[in-house]
């Protein structure tokens, strides 16, 4: 038999990837080709963090199964190693059962973990907590110039901001003596990829995103987070640094008002989609479209991808078009 396609959805925040990914589950449905959900987003795999990463509701995923939401607790630290070995197993698991895997999330780096040739060096967690315990003490600035002693070709490509990765590269870089900062090439892993990109202008971008950040307020984000304090999001690494959820933390401290978490959140995030955009363009392996601007652009382009991904409608009787 031949091999079920896997297929990747990407773009930039607030581009509708979530729900693009349920309405084209139901049109391979429609075809008889069952079909399910693999988030790939980095926040989205925590339990509670339901408003500030946008998670689909029950009724938004509407019937369709969704695989790596809510699997870790906000006090573990993800790894994309980890994630990585989950979501292929996960894949191909939904092959042996016949099923399409629509894998879509806002992080690219653990969508090409998956679905690209991606090793990971070994890790040592009292190496890795000593340098972290490092960076606590005297500041991503001073860790950053103390890679930049040993290292400096990684340095250069690793931003001065980034204490995560300045920690991995010098814990690496303890373990083997070697680090690579750049990511390696564009040559798939699994078999039958296919990746579709959503694209829009920047200002509508800019737009969406303040939009979605206003929208979570409302919604109660302030309240969510203060709800996971109580559940240690304080004591997870990663959970407490995501985009929203530091910046309510800080007014929940008294440090930073409301109205000034909401401006950095979005300004944060704009960032970031810009960030993901600039991942995504340097693949040559993505078709583009544009992003849908309503729910029937939306079912019109999920029609086409499942042309793309399976053939014709049979009960339509009808392809891409």
């Amino acid at each position: 038999m031949p091999t079920l396609p896997v297929v990747v959805l990407v773009g930039p925040t607030a581009s509708g990837k979530s729900s693009l990914a349920v309405a084209l589950a139901c049109a391979l449905q429609r075809r008889g080709q069952p079909a399910e959900v693999v988030n790939t987003d980095s926040m989205v795999v925590y339990r509670g963090m339901d408003i500030g990463t946008a998670k689909p509701t029950a009724n938004e995923r509407a019937g369709v199964v969704h695989h790596l939401v809510d699997v870790l607790d906000i006090t573990r630290t993800a790894s994309v190693a980890e994630f990585q070995q989950m979501a292929r197993d996960v894949v191909q698991d939904c092959r042996r059962r016949g099923v399409v895997a629509i894998l879509v999330g806002g992080s690219a780096l653990y969508t090409r973990a998956v679905v690209d040739e991606f090793e990971f060096p070994g890790t040592d967690p009292a190496v890795r907590a000593r340098w972290q315990a490092r960076l606590d003490e005297v500041g991503v600035e001073v860790l950053h110039a103390d890679l930049a002693e040993r290292a400096p070709e990684v340095a250069r490509d690793i931003l001065p901001g980034n204490g995560r990765r300045i920690v991995r590269a010098l814990e690496v870089l303890e373990l083997t003596g070697g680090f690579r900062a750049q990511l390696p090439p564009w040559t798939y892993h699994l078999d039958g990829v296919l990746q579709f990109g959503l694209r829009l202008d920047r200002e509508v971008m800019d737009e969406r995103i303040a939009q979605r950040v206003h929208q979570m307020w409302a919604d109660g984000l302030v309240d969510e987070v203060r709800a996971l304090v109580g559940q240690g999001l304080r004591e997870g690494r990663t959970a407490s640094r995501a985009l929203g959820y530091q910046q309510v933390l800080a007014v929940l401290d008294g440090t930073l008002g409301e109205a000034e978490a909401i401006e950095q959140t979005i300004t944060g995030t704009r960032r970031f989609a810009r960030k993901q955009l600039g991942w995504y363009r340097r693949d040559p392996r993505i078709t583009w479209f544009d992003a849908p601007a309503d729910e029937g652009q939306r079912d019109e382009l999920a029609e086409l991808l499942a042309g793309l991904t399976v053939g014709p409608d049979p009960g339509r009787g009808d392809g891409p078009h």
